[in-house]
C-alpha cells in the first residue's frame, strides 16, 4: 500500500461519525486535520535537535512551538465533536495570539511576524463560513491596532532580535508566510476542484435516474405553474416536456380533476406534509390512436427542504412524483362492475328462489290437497263427478310444474350453450296460427281476445320450429297474463326486408322504464306492485330472448304503464348455425314500422 493510502486511512479514522455523511464534508475535514497534525506532529520531532543545536529557547521560540502544537489539540477537537466552524475559529484565535505574541516581543507591527496576520482570515476562509472568516478578520485587524497601539502609547519592550539579523528574520517571515498562503491556496483549489467534480457527479447521477426512471419527477411552484419536469413526461403525455412547462400540464388535466390537483399542491406547500391524488390526463394520440385519451396519472407531492431551496428562486417549493395508473384504475373499475353484478345477481338468486317457492308450492299444495280427499273419498262421501274434478285440478297442477321445471332446464340448457337450434324450412304462418289456437282457451278463460294478423302469402323461413313456437307461446302466455279481462292480445307476422318480422301487442299492465332496462334478465319479473297478482318464474321473455339470439336475431320491447306492451322479434329468412355457438345476449334493437295489409282473426 502506498504512503498517501496509509496516511489517508489514519485520517478517514479520525474523522467524527458527522463528517461521513457526504464527500464534501470529508474533505473538508480531512483537509483541516492533516497539515495541522503533520505539522504539529513535525515540530515536536524536531524539538529535540533545535534545543541541542541552539540550546535553551528564548521566550519568542517557545511560543512559536507552542502554536505549531497547538494545531494538534484543535484536531483532536474537531476529531471528537465534529464542529467544523468552531474549530476554524479556535485555529484563527491561536494563530493571531501568536503572531501578536511574536510581534510584541520582536519590534511590534515592524516585526518580520507581523506579515503573518494576513494569514488569519486566509485560513479562516478554508471553512466555508461567513462568521468565522469574520471572527478571523477582526482578530487580524485587532491584533494589528493593537500593535500599533503598543507601539505608540511607548509600551513595547526591546525586540529581542539582534540588529544584524533583522534583514534575515524579515525574509524568513515574508518567505515562511508565502509559503503558508501558497499552501491555503492550493488547499482551497483542491477543494474546489473536488466541488466541482462531486457537484458533476450528482448532476450525472440525478440525470441518469431523471432520465431512466419511469416516472415523472416535477417541481412546481405554489400556484401549480411548473419549473421542472422530467422527461420521461414526454413518453407518459405523448408530447414534448417543454410544452409542460408553467401551465402546459394543468391544460392538460381533465377539468373535473382541476381543483384536487391544484388543491393537493397548495396543501403540500403550506401544510408541509405529504399529498397524494389521482387524476385524468389528455394523452396526444399515438401512431396508431387516432384521437386523444385520458390517461390516469397518481401524484405524490411534498414540499422541497428549505436548506435545499435556492435563495434566489424561493417560489418553487413543491417537487412531485407522477406515475401512470391506468391499468389498476381500470381493474378497480372491473371489480367495482364484478362486485355489482355479483350483487345483481344474488338478488336475482334471492327473487328466483322466493318466485320458485311460491310457483311450485301452489300447485304441489293443491296435488296434495286433492289427492288426500280422493284417498279419503268414502269418509268424505266424494261422489264421481267430485272426484273426477279433482282428477282434472291435480293433472293441471302437474302440467304447471313441468311447465315450470321445463323452462328452469331450457334456461340452464341455453346459458350453459347446450341448447341445440336444428335448422329447416317450415311455414311460419302455420305455426303462428297453431300457438294462437292452442293460447285460446286460457284467454278465454281470462276475458281475453287474440287477434291474429298474418298474410296468405307469407314466405317459408329456415329456422328451428320447435323454438319458433316456444317463442310465441311464452310472448303469448306473457302478454295473456298481464292484460287485464276484456283485453287484447294482437299478434302480427311480415316481412322487411330480408327479415321476419313478428310482434306481439297487448293493452295491459305495461311495463316501468326503470324495469324496462332489465326485461329480458333470468328469472326477472317487472313491477313491484303487480309482481305476486300474476303467477310466472320471470323467464318467459329471458328464453324468448336467448331462443331469437341463437337465431341471430333481435328483440325489442316498447312499454308503458297501464297503456300496454309491444315485443317485436326480428329473425332471418335464412338461418345458418355459426361455427361457433353463438352469445346466449341478444341486443334490443329500436322498434320497427308496424307491417300492413293483414288477415284479422279473432277468437270465439
Amino acid at each position: 500500500m502506498k504512503l498517501s493510502g496509509i496516511i489517508r486511512d489514519h485520517l478517514d479514522s479520525l474523522l467524527h461519525p458527522s463528517a461521513r455523511r457526504d464527500l464534501m464534508t470529508q474533505a473538508r475535514h480531512r483537509a483541516f486535520i492533516g497539515p495541522r497534525l503533520l505539522g504539529g506532529l513535525a515540530a515536536l520531532a524536531s524539538l529535540p535537535l533545535y534545543l541541542v543545536v541552539r540550546g535553551a529557547p528564548q521566550e519568542v521560540e517557545v511560543m512559536v512551538f507552542a502554536w505549531l502544537i497547538a494545531p494538534i489539540l484543535i484536531s483532536y477537537y474537531l476529531s471528537r465533536t465534529g464542529h467544523y466552524e468552531r474549530a476554524h475559529m479556535l485555529s484563527s484565535t491561536a494563530l493571531a495570539a501568536v503572531v501578536m505574541a511574536v510581534c510584541i516581543n520582536t519590534g511590534g507591527i515592524s516585526s518580520f511576524a507581523a506579515i503573518w496576520l494576513v494569514a488569519v482570515p486566509l485560513d479562516a476562509a478554508l471553512s466555508a463560513s461567513r462568521r468565522a472568516v469574520a471572527i478571523a478578520v477582526v482578530l487580524a485587524l485587532g491584533c494589528a491596532l493593537g500593535l500599533v497601539a503598543i507601539e505608540a502609547f511607548g509600551v513595547l519592550p526591546l525586540s529581542r532580535i539582534p540588529a544584524s539579523y533583522s534583514s534575515l528574520f524579515e525574509a524568513v517571515g515574508i518567505a515562511t508566510a508565502t509559503i503558508y498562503a501558497s499552501a491555503l491556496a492550493f488547499s482551497a483549489e483542491s477543494l474546489a476542484r473536488m466541488s466541482r467534480n462531486l457537484l458533476t457527479v450528482e448532476e450525472e447521477r440525478y440525470r441518469l435516474l431523471a432520465h431512466n426512471i419511469s416516472d415523472v419527477i416535477s417541481r412546481h411552484s405554489r400556484n401549480g405553474a411548473i419549473r421542472f419536469i422530467s422527461p420521461a413526461a414526454e413518453a407518459l403525455f405523448g408530447t414534448p416536456a417543454a410544452l409542460l412547462l408553467e401551465h402546459g400540464l394543468f391544460d392538460r388535466v381533465h377539468v373535473a380533476d382541476r381543483p384536487a390537483y391544484l388543491t393537493a399542491l397548495s396543501e403540500a406547500a403550506r401544510s408541509g406534509d405529504e399529498r397524494s391524488v389521482e387524476f385524468r390526463v389528455r394523452r396526444d394520440a399515438q401512431e396508431r390512436a387516432l384521437t386523444a385519451e385520458f390517461i390516469w396519472i397518481e401524484m405524490r407531492c411534498r414540499p422541497i427542504d428549505a436548506s435545499a431551496r435556492p435563495a434566489t428562486d424561493p417560489g418553487v417549493d413543491v417537487v412531485a412524483v407522477m406515475r401512470d395508473v391506468t391499468e389498476r384504475k381500470l381493474q378497480e373499475q372491473a371489480l367495482e362492475a364484478a362486485h355489482m353484478e355479483a350483487e345483481r345477481a344474488g338478488a336475482s338468486k334471492s327473487r328466483f328462489l322466493a318466485t320458485m317457492s311460491h310457483e311450485l308450492r301452489t300447485p304441489l299444495n293443491a296435488i296434495i290437497g286433492f289427492s288426500e280427499m280422493i284417498v279419503r273419498e268414502n269418509e268424505m262421501m266424494i261422489d264421481a263427478a267430485r272426484r273426477q274434478e279433482y282428477a282434472k285440478l291435480i293433472n293441471e297442477s302437474g302440467l304447471h310444474l313441468l311447465s315450470v321445471v321445463n323452462g328452469i332446464l331450457d334456461m340452464s340448457k341455453m346459458e350453459s350453450g347446450n341448447f341445440e337450434i336444428v335448422p329447416e324450412l317450415f311455414a311460419p304462418r302455420e305455426s303462428l296460427i297453431g300457438c294462437c289456437n292452442l293460447m285460446v282457451l286460457k284467454a278465454r278463460e281470462n276475458g281475453i281476445d287474440i287477434v291474429t294478423r298474418a298474410p296468405l302469402d307469407l314466405p317459408q323461413i329456415t329456422g328451428d320450429p320447435r323454438a319458433f313456437k316456444q317463442m310465441l307461446l311464452n310472448l303469448l302466455s306473457n302478454a295473456i297474463k298481464f292484460s287485464e279481462r276484456d283485453g287484447t292480445v294482437t299478434v302480427t307476422a311480415g316481412i322487411e326486408g330480408s327479415r321476419l318480422m313478428v310482434r306481439v301487442i297487448d293493452n295491459g299492465v305495461g311495463i316501468g322504464a326503470e324495469d324496462l332496462k332489465r326485461i329480458g334478465d333470468p328469472f326477472f319479473q317487472a313491477g313491484k306492485t303487480y309482481q305476486r297478482r300474476h303467477e310466472g318464474t320471470g323467464l318467459g321473455l329471458s328464453i324468448v330472448k336467448s331462443l331469437v339470439a341463437m337465431h341471430g336475431g333481435e328483440m325489442t320491447v316498447q312499454s308503458q304503464v297501464n297503456v300496454g306492451t309491444t315485443v317485436t322479434v326480428s329473425l332471418p329468412m335464412v338461418f345458418t348455425p355459426p361455427a361457433e355457438k353463438p352469445s346466449n345476449i341478444a341486443t334490443l334493437a329500436p322498434q320497427r314500422a308496424e307491417p300492413q295489409d293483414y288477415q284479422v282473426k279473432k277468437s270465439a
